[in-house]
């Protein structure tokens, strides 16, 4: 199963931490982490998933597969810039959103339209319609999270 995280590329220390704890217990648990392959929530997912022994992918947003993180298994360079969220998104059966800005908005918005579970952990919350959205399903832990988007996935 490949289970995409996305999140800020630059974020504080205990965003990082979820971050890696949700790398890791997908890792435990046999799934392929997908992510946009840098700094931040990106290396610490797959730092995580790493020291699990898990496979990690980073699809780049640039042509040069030396700007991965260090524990990206497998580089997938695209030039795309921040259009390659779309390649994240296409190629997980679920999302985990760990924080994150807009570029993590656009894969959340991205995911929904696609009809690709998502799970928030500190993440975006949606309204519409004068409520809020429940598309982006709230964890509270790591493990929640993992859970979450494992039983969403195989359905």
């Amino acid at each position: 199963m490949y289970i995409g995280v996305v999140g800020d590329g630059m974020c504080p220390p205990e965003v990082a931490e979820a971050a890696e704890k949700v790398g890791a217990e997908l890792a435990r648990r046999g799934c392929v982490v997908v992510c946009g392959g840098l700094g931040g929530v990106m290396e610490a997912a797959c730092r995580g998933a790493k020291q699990a022994g898990g496979l990690t992918v980073g699809i780049l947003p640039g042509n040069d597969r030396r700007a991965a993180n260090p524990f990206v298994d497998v580089a997938i360079v695209t030039g795309l810039g921040e259009l390659r969220n779309g390649l994240v998104v296409k190629s997980s059966e679920a999302i985990i959103a760990v924080g994150g800005r807009y570029g993590t908005l656009s894969e959340i918005a991205l995911a929904l339209k696609l009809g690709r579970p998502v799970v928030g952990l500190d993440t975006w919350q949606l309204y519409r319609e004068g409520g809020l959205d429940r598309g982006i399903l709230v964890a509270t832990t790591p493990r929640d999270a993992v859970e979450i988007a494992i039983s969403l996935a195989s359905q």
